[in-house]
């Protein structure tokens, strides 16, 4: 009778917990910004760069004689604000967007001088540069992943497809090159990869299902961050979460450990981890999940936003500024502002020496976790535990390193292509990076064991139109912060003679590198510059010049950091958006964009959008 009594209880706790789980995913209250279709017929593509500015630069006070920048207009702060967001990235303004779509009136504060995060480009000589959008997955026409960026951007943001292969992967030397190609399609991926590697297509295929599987169980992880803390610890600690998904088990195992046991072949493994430095963990410190997501993001293809990554926050700003909000540049903030009860009422932004207060009910932050807490906070409520909990879950992503080449001719005199370069000296990969991150910087920096080479020129069809007979590479790769930290107090475009001669060491060594992959550039190159980890810490505000936010180790991937760290935050109306609500990137940085606004307009949107894909579906099907 006792065990009777005792699977009627759990029978009845089940029931319970399923009911509050429909409750929650699929149940609602506030209005939804995708209760109907808000795409647009196609505007013509504005390519003058002066007339992008006048909406990707706005509030701006320039001084009549010496242009210098003063700060941000307070008269284009709009009156009776609904929320204010910390920062311009994708997740602030995806946030910024969809609470737009249901009339709030929405203050975007971003401390550069032009909006967009680590999306925005930049100019020099006539040539412009990405800064941290290179490429994109998942964005095949009516999917759904493409379905939410074209609400957000009201069907205006358009696509370049790339080529097939969009990646080679290069190991060794050039005496001993191997060169593999990177393809996309779920079938074609893994019959190229085994074309490559003879004997090892019961590897292949065992990678292939186990990548598929960690990403089809990602949705387990959006839901613990939209339920209830009490109900995503009951599932935790019930042990059901395993038993709905083998995503945090897998999580919780590294890239390396699976990848090994999969196969003995040293080139096979290496290609199967080249992309790590999409989130910026070596392979034996990388969470196979996040790189599951990654391998299955771009299995469908790999997409640039046509015109460049600028127009992904030029075709945002508008829908923010239809409901009566603004997106200001320089306006870097400086307190989030409490109330007795400790609950955020506002934000004070730095104009000179003058701390300007601005009030909203709603305070979002896409500054990052650590900016917001250890930054942003009074002293006093740092100390929170709830805040120092979630401190302790984090810590500082890798930082990196950029350098740009401007280019005297077109992609096809230079033998650019629009596809992706990633480079190792050799298939050693863990041993690469790590003896490199904790070696002798003087030493190291001569031979960088990563690199990531693209064309962001080769990739926009609408390149040549805007800068005829020139063209464009791009590096990313990876280095300490503290190689550079003695010249963080530096003016940003005039540090130390010693600084500009360990860039300059830098980009040779790089250059080296490019010349054996493109000989074509050589003796063509008009524009050479470095961003260094301190650039970074400058431009976008990473504390540590990371560009991935906290880091994406394996820890990441526990549930109990799934469930600590979400949009909403221990301060009542103080939220989180972007990469560190929820994983890095651009599709990353929406998703903590979708989780915020969910918890604020108390609805599911991922509901809601999913709702919204289906019906134009049957609507397209019926048109054709």
């Amino acid at each position: 009778r006792a065990a009777a009594v005792m699977w009627v209880a759990v029978g009845l706790v089940v029931v319970l917990v399923v009911l509050l789980l429909l409750k929650y995913v699929f149940g609602s209250s506030g209005p939804s910004p995708f209760d109907f279709d808000a795409r647009e017929p196609l505007k013509p593509m504005v390519l003058d760069r002066k007339e992008k500015n006048k909406v990707l630069k706005q509030g701006r006070i320039l001084h009549l004689h010496a242009h210098s920048r003063l700060g941000f207009l307070t008269s284009k702060v709009p009156q009776g604000l609904d929320a204010i967001v910390i920062g311009s990235g994708p997740g602030g303004l995806g946030v910024a967007s969809l609470l737009a779509k249901v009339g709030k009136k929405v203050l975007v504060l971003e401390q550069h001088d032009k909006a967009g995060g680590c999306s925005h480009t930049f100019s020099e000589k006539g040539f412009e540069f990405d800064v941290g959008i290179h490429y994109i997955g998942d964005l095949e026409e009516r999917k759904l992943p493409r379905c939410l960026v074209d609400q957000l951007t009201n069907g205006q943001l358009q696509w370049d497809a790339m080529d097939n292969p969009y990646e080679e992967v290069i190991l060794g030397p050039p005496e001993n090159r191997r060169i593999y190609p990177i393809y996309s399609g779920k079938d074609r991926f893994p019959q190229e990869l085994k074309k490559c590697f003879p004997g090892e297509e019961k590897a292949i295929d065992e990678f292939v299902r186990l990548i598929k599987k960690c990403n089809d169980g990602a949705w387990l992880m959006v839901m613990l961050k939209l339920i209830p803390a009490p109900i995503a610890k009951f599932l935790v600690y019930s042990g059901l979460v395993d038993r709905l998904s083998i995503y945090f088990r897998y999580g919780s195992r590294s890239l390396a450990e699976v990848v090994n046991s999969l196969t003995q072949n040293k080139d096979l493994r290496a290609v199967l981890c080249y992309i790590f430095g999409t989130y910026g963990k070596a392979p034996k410190e990388a969470s196979f999940s996040m790189h599951s997501l990654l391998l299955c993001h771009f299995m469908p293809g790999a997409w640039y936003p046509k015109g460049g990554a600028s127009e992904i926050a030029y075709h945002m700003i508008p829908i923010i500024e239809k409901a009566g909000g603004a997106v200001l540049v320089r306006a870097p903030v400086n307190r989030i502002l409490l109330n007795e009860a400790k609950e955020a009422i506002g934000v004070t932004v730095m104009k000179g020496h003058e701390e300007v207060y601005v009030h909203a009910p709603i305070i979002i932050s896409d500054a990052g976790i650590f900016n917001t807490y250890q930054k942003l906070l009074p002293k006093e409520v740092q100390t929170m535990p709830a805040i120092q909990k979630q401190l302790s879950l984090v810590t500082h992503g890798e930082a990196a390193f950029s350098v740009f080449l401007g280019l005297d001719g077109t992609k096809e005199e230079l033998g650019l292509e629009a596809k992706n370069f990633w480079i190792f000296p050799e298939n050693n990969l863990d041993e690469l990076m790590e003896d490199f991150l904790k070696g002798d910087r003087d030493e190291a920096i001569k031979n960088v064991p990563l690199i990531f080479l693209a064309s962001p020129s080769a990739k926009d069809s609408t390149w040549e139109q805007r800068s005829p007979g020139k063209s464009t590479l791009t590096v990313v790769s990876f280095a300490p912060y503290s190689w550079f930290e003695e010249w963080k107090d530096g003016k940003v475009k005039n540090r130390a003679g010693d600084y500009k001669e360990l860039k300059e060491t830098l980009i040779n060594s790089i250059l080296e590198v490019i010349y054996q992959v493109f000989p074509k550039i050589k003796n063509r190159i008009e524009y050479v510059d470095c961003g260094t980890a301190i650039t970074n810490q400058h431009y976008i505000a990473s504390p540590r010049g990371e560009i991935y936010g906290a880091d994406h180790g394996i820890s990441r991937f526990t549930t109990d950091f799934c469930i600590s760290i979400k949009a909403d935050t221990p301060i009542k109306n103080l939220y989180l958006t972007g990469q560190d609500a929820a994983l890095c990137g651009f599709s990353g940085a929406l998703t903590g964009a979708m989780l915020c606004a969910s918890k604020i307009l108390n609805r599911n949107l991922y509901v809601d959008i999913f709702n919204l894909w289906r019906k134009l579906r049957k609507a397209n099907k019926k048109v054709q």
